[in-house]
This record gives C-alpha cells, structure tokens and sequence, in this order.
C-alpha cells in the first residue's frame, strides 16, 4: 500500500513511546451515564507507528448490501484478536496501560485491537454504537488511539440532540464509557478538505464488538 501523509510538524520524537494517563487525561461528561475521556499527544513519535500501520499487515475492504447493489465500505480494515501479535509494540504498550489505568473502573482488561484506515476525506464511519456483544446491554469502555491526519470524531444522544465533536490525529486518544455506546451514537464524517490517512486503533474488551 502507497499512501502519501504529512508528517505532524510537533511530533518529531526519534521514537515512539506513550506519555502519562494518570493526572493528564480529561473526562467530559455526558448526558445518560456517558463520559468521554480525551488526551491529545498521548503517543509520541506517532509517525513512526503510522509508517508500520500503513504496510502490509493484512488490510480489507469489505462490502455491504445498499439497497439492491452491493457497494465498497468506505474505509480499510483490520481486526486483531487477543492473541494476535499487534503491528508495532507501542500498539501493545497502549492496551497494557489502558488496561492497567482503566482497570479500577472496567474491571477487566482491554483485549482486541480493530483497526480502520481512512485514506483520505471520502473514507468515513456512519453513526453508530458499537452494540454488538455484552456493550448492546452493558456499560463498558472503548478506547481509540489515533495515527495520521486529523478527523472529526462526532457523538450525539441516540434519539437526537447536541453534538460533541473532537478533533483526533497525531497519537491523540479518546476512551468512551459508562453508557456511551448504548445512549449515544459516534460517527467519523466525511470532509472536503485535503486530508491524509488515518489510522483509528480501537481497543475492546473480550465480547464487545
């Protein structure tokens, strides 16, 4: 796979390591029992997982029936179980600490890694909730690593309501929890702008999908 980005002109770390959760990161609280937790910088030397995560390391394009065609998802993908190597150890590093910050409050660990790679602003996620598994009736956390050109990260309560937007690229992360994938909905819009790939890693625990 060729896709050209644009470095960050901030982070220029000769190699990638994560910064400090406790005491850093900032929780935004939400209608329903939902919070969003966000640290812009987490990683730094995020270039340098990006270059590993825009390889080869088993990229898909699945297909969806729309009406009476069946049409490309707008995006790449990849799913890593537990017991699957990650591309690059700061991948690995990542679940471990979330796992070991978050614990107190999930009571378990974080497990899988899905990968989407948006190439460029015509690669989107629709609003969703990720329902699928025990978050469909349970309160459970998703934590999302960013790699790559920036894109808005947007959530609204199911049923309408205020957006929430976050901006999220260069190592920045977000975790949703309490009820957030039950009471709101989150989507990855698409844009007109010029933008780069972006890599979103997404951290589950078992059975949450």
């Amino acid at each position: 796979m060729s896709l050209a980005h644009q470095p960050s002109i901030w982070d220029v770390a000769e190699e990638a390591s994560l910064t400090q959760l406790a005491g850093r990161v900032a929780r935004h609280q939400l209608s329903r029992g939902a919070w969003v937790d966000h640290l812009p910088g987490w990683v730094e030397g995020s270039d340098l997982v990006l270059d590993v995560l825009l390889g080869d390391i088993g990229w898909r394009e699945d297909r969806r029936q729309m009406y009476d065609r069946e049409v490309a998802v707008p995006r790449l993908l990849r799913w890593y179980g537990g017991d699957e190597t990650l591309p690059h150890p700061t991948l690995t590093g990542a679940r471990s600490e979330l796992s070991a910050h978050y614990r107190p409050e999930l009571d378990e660990d974080f497990v899988t890694a899905g990968m989407c790679l948006y190439r460029d602003g015509r690669d989107s996620v629709a609003w969703h909730g990720d329902r699928i598994g025990r978050s469909r009736t349970e309160d459970t956390m998703v934590a999302i690593v960013s790699f790559g050109s920036p894109r808005s990260l947007m959530l609204r309560p199911v049923g309408g309501g205020e957006s929430q937007r976050f901006t999220l690229g260069h190592g920045d992360l977000v975790v949703m929890g309490g009820s957030c994938q039950r009471t709101w909905e989150h989507c990855i819009p698409k844009t007109t702008r010029a933008v780069g790939p972006r890599v979103s890693v997404q951290y589950r625990p078992r059975g949450v999908a």
